[in-house]
């Protein structure tokens, strides 16, 4: 199985990068993991609605060209569907038990997720109705797939 995280920016903070750097060892005996990093586009301040549109499209186009035809495509998204940590474990199993190879998960930027992205989206996620910086959700987006692993496979997983 390959976990991929396509997202938006890069991670400036040490702590981030550490907290991230450790999951991607926990997982490295149940997945393969990637962490794709596209670039995000400056916006002003006062930009118009338009403007933070097309910062959206572009950063969306940056996501959607590494997406690849047969991907499971979960996108993270406020509108999405809630599920406890079991629920996630089981939808995981689900896609592995029907061949999936690849779970594309993708964490927009700081304004958010173009339309297109969210329309190729197999599978909306939210984990919260909060709203986090968007280099934590992928701390808790690993944390969570390390977790589901961890059920998957009967282990104890409150650690």
């Amino acid at each position: 199985m390959k976990i991929r995280i396509l997202t938006v920016g890069k991670i400036k903070e040490k702590f981030y990068r550490d907290a991230i750097a450790e999951y991607q060892k926990r997982l490295g005996r149940y997945c393969k993991l990637e962490i794709v990093e596209v670039a995000d586009e400056k916006t002003d301040e006062n930009a118009s609605p338009s403007q933070m549109e097309q910062v959206k499209e572009k950063e969306g186009q940056r996501l959607l060209s590494h997406i690849r035809d047969g991907e499971y495509c979960i996108v993270l998204a406020i509108e999405g569907k809630k599920l406890d940590s079991v629920a996630f474990s089981q939808q995981m199993d689900r896609l592995m038990v029907s061949g999936t190879s690849t779970i594309d998960f993708v964490i927009g930027g700081s304004l958010g997720l173009y339309k297109d992205v969210l329309s190729r989206a197999d599978f909306l996620l939210s984990f919260s109705d909060m709203t986090f910086p968007h280099q934590l959700m992928r701390v808790i987006l690993l944390e969570q797939v390390y977790r589901a692993f961890r059920i998957s496979n009967k282990e104890p997983y409150h650690k």
